[in-house]
């Protein structure tokens, strides 16, 4: 079996036709059943966020997958497929394994070394197990690749070079208002990116903090963390009218905050307001930015203003991490990928050892214990040793690239059962 990636991201596509693609936890769900009911595929998971939509499945066949797969996507987003096609990206095998290295290493991501996305890979992966869709394939892949990022945050400063999304939005309202410090801040939403807002806000100083959700409950808990307050969905247009920020993420898949509601609000107010919209698909309309005294920041800016942001050495340092660590993984699993064969001859050749020991035992019932004994280890030294240097070539062998499968040849060449291969590979845990 291989892995294989498909999907969509701020890097291939905008955020107009990201936004399309956007799937909320059902839609997640319902994306996976579909995947799962193809025929080449055995275990999948997705990752779905604010710039990006992959599939991450273990396929038996490249070119059925990728069709199958890049029309369950269009289906589900309802966009004709000629609008997205031009814009999905696919990895297979080595390929899969070094994109998802880079993508939870924060390497592919809108900012360069941003570490949100490693709790967003986390979440994808427990949704796949939660849902049976993950087995051993996909999990040893990404346990792997959580390992590699926090190698990565661990022994370069790319945390402190690199802010999450959040982060650089709220830079980008501090290039328009000034200071946030004794400023008063709305946020609408209260989930991992909202809360991330809320957190941030804070340790910019604002004193004014509200947190609206439509589960009124879960806003207040939020707020309550941070020494802020919570308040209901209908009085968003009270509040807006002395917010100087407001953030909006609620995943809601609908305008939460139209250009009307905001003119009304803002009818006494001359003050500069700043809308950061952090949600895909957006949750205010692009058309606020037209109000007087508004200013809005949305994924859509925020991808603009930071293309081309310069490369430090930190993320040069955790670029040769994963470089290296890419390559440690495609090794250990060309070396585990002949296992199953090699155990399955040393499994012949005990059988054959044991065959022959019966053999001599029925054939000389008088031979003596001792001398049993020193035959029996000799006819065992001597069958490992004439096992060990093809079973140590053929891990060495694996390693080199090329289209040569050294363990079909040695399969091939004692006339191993294929079934007692497969059934090493289902109890050792061990995919090629």
């Amino acid at each position: 079996m291989s892995v294989l990636v498909l999907g969509v991201s701020h890097k291939s596509a905008p955020v107009a036709v990201l936004e399309q693609l956007a799937l909320d936890g059902d839609g997640v769900g319902k994306l996976l059943d579909d995947v799962l009911g193809c025929e080449h595929v055995t275990e999948a998971t997705v990752l779905a966020t604010c710039n990006r939509l992959e599939v991450y499945a273990d396929v038996d066949r490249f070119h059925g997958s990728v069709e199958t797969l890049s029309r369950l996507l269009c289906e589900r987003s309802g966009v004709p497929t000629e609008d997205v096609l031009p814009h999905l990206y696919v990895h297979y095998d080595d390929g899969a394994v070094a994109h998802l290295f880079h993508v939870v290493s924060g390497l592919d991501s809108m900012v360069l070394g941003e570490g949100q996305i490693l709790s967003q890979a986390r979440d994808a992966l427990r949704v796949g197990q939660e849902h049976g869709s993950v087995g051993s394939t996909l999990n040893v892949l990404f346990q792997q690749a959580f390992r590699v990022a926090k190698r990565a945050h661990a022994e370069t400063d790319i945390d402190r070079v690199a802010p999450s999304l959040v982060s650089a939005a709220l830079e980008r309202a501090v290039e328009l208002l000034g200071p946030l410090a004794g400023r008063t801040a709305l946020v609408i939403g209260a989930g991992a990116m909202s809360s991330l807002a809320v957190a941030t806000l804070n340790r910019l100083g604002v004193e004014g903090l509200t947190v609206v959700n439509r589960d009124a409950e879960r806003g207040v808990r939020l707020a309550e963390q941070y020494g802020g307050s919570g308040s209901t969905w209908e009085r968003i247009p009270a509040l807006l009218a002395d917010a100087d920020v407001v953030v909006s993420c609620t995943g809601a898949t609908s305008t939460v905050l139209a250009a009307t509601t905001v003119v009304e609000a803002r009818t006494d107010r001359a003050d500069p307001l700043v809308l950061v919209d952090l949600a895909l698909p957006h949750d205010i309309e692009p058309e606020v930015a037209l109000v007087p005294g508004v200013s809005l920041i949305d994924l859509a800016r925020l991808a603009e203003d930071l293309r081309g942001t310069a490369v430090t050495d930190e993320v040069t340092q955790v670029r040769e991490i994963v470089a290296e660590e890419v390559a440690a993984f495609l090794r250990a699993r060309r070396a585990a990928s002949v296992t199953p064969t090699v155990v399955a001859l040393r499994s012949m050749a005990t059988d054959v050892v044991d065959a022959e020991i019966d053999r001599l035992g029925s054939r000389l019932p008088d031979l003596d214990l001792d001398a049993r004994r020193e035959v029996e280890h000799t006819i065992r030294r001597v069958a490992d040793k004439l096992l060990h240097q093809p079973t140590v070539r053929v891990k060495e062998l694996a390693d080199r690239s090329g289209a040569v499968s050294y363990a079909a040849a040695l399969a091939e060449l004692f006339a191993l059962d294929p079934e007692t291969v497969e059934a090493v590979t289902r109890v050792e845990g061990i995919d090629e």
